[in-house]
């Protein structure tokens, strides 16, 4: 158990280097931000769908996403009505359950458990969760707060994550078998590989701004089970089913073990659905992914 919590520990260290930095030198996350979300994380998912080839995996990963969000949604909805929670609770809770923090959190893990094919997996994953997330997501805080929001705000909002353009360039090269120059290539890789230690950097400054508000126990407390517990074991009953490589389940049941999202409490913020129950789950679940990660990789046989 202690290779196991070995592997999670140096990723929570950059996390906890990154709090540190940003609670004594109180930097502009915005702006780190922006350079990940825009330049970086683009780059690393260019590379690699341009790089490996695409079949079905990537098909099954975002079929059997969607499935799970959908049983997710389902249990959530379930307890929140025997529970008797306003709407705007049932969103927050939504907000938390559903996104796990495969980016900032999920695909360092898998690089350092696993191997960089795993991480090319996680890569994929991490796009299907970022559009996911920029669509399904703002739907749900807008019905939290009880905000309508059209069909066409939410293409104009996926239209905004310049990873989704990303994708799309390294698909089309592909297909057309278009070479890009070996030095050009180089460039795009290196600028891909610096958004790993980049996120993780920014998820610890996240974590140190967070306002951690009073919330009802209860809430917080079924947010974190379903996101820690309730979201890995719905996956692994998934990866039944899925006829793909047995590393890319590893992933997938990884991925959907992680926190909540940090980008979760950004969305819940900005359509004020009950940020600080968001904030306070994503806090808790990434402290308690310390002993929830290394368990979850003893079960799936990782690093024994």
């Amino acid at each position: 158990m202690l290779s196991l919590l070995m592997i999670v520990v140096p990723v929570f260290l950059v996390f906890v280097i990154g709090f540190t930095a940003q609670k004594l030198l109180k930097m502009d996350i915005k702006s780190v931000s922006s350079v990940s979300l825009y330049i970086l994380f683009p780059c690393l998912a260019f590379t690699t769908f341009y790089t490996n080839p695409l079949d079905g995996e990537f098909l099954y990963a975002l079929f059997y996403s969607v499935i799970l969000m959908l049983t997710l949604t389902l249990v959530t909805i379930v307890i929140a009505s025997v529970l008797k929670y306003s709407r705007a609770e049932i969103g927050a809770m939504l907000l938390g359950v559903l996104f796990p923090n495969s980016g900032n959190y999920g695909a360092p893990v898998v690089l350092f458990a696993i191997n960089a094919a795993a991480f090319d997996y996680a890569i994929m994953l991490t796009v299907i969760h970022t559009f996911i997330i920029s669509t399904v997501g703002i739907f749900i805080a807008s019905y939290g707060n009880g905000a309508a929001i059209t069909v066409r705000e939410g293409i104009r909002s996926v239209m905004r994550v310049p990873v989704i353009y990303a994708v799309m360039i390294a698909v089309i090269m592909q297909l057309l078998n278009f070479d890009i120059p070996p030095q050009f290539m180089e460039v795009i890789e290196m600028i891909g590989a610096a958004s790993i230690p980049i996120v993780m950097l920014i998820l610890g400054m996240q974590l140190a701004d967070m306002k951690l508000g009073h919330s009802k126990i209860t809430e917080v407390t079924g947010l974190v089970v379903m996101r820690m517990v309730v979201s890995p074991l719905i996956a692994m009953v998934l990866t039944l089913f899925m006829p793909i490589d047995e590393i890319f389940k590893l992933v997938f049941i990884i991925l959907n073990a992680m926190p909540v999202a940090a980008n979760a409490t950004m969305i819940a913020a900005a359509y004020n659905t009950k940020p600080d129950t968001v904030s306070l789950g994503a806090f808790v679940t990434t402290v308690l992914s310390l002993i929830a990660l290394p368990v979850w990789l003893y079960v799936l046989g990782i690093g024994m």
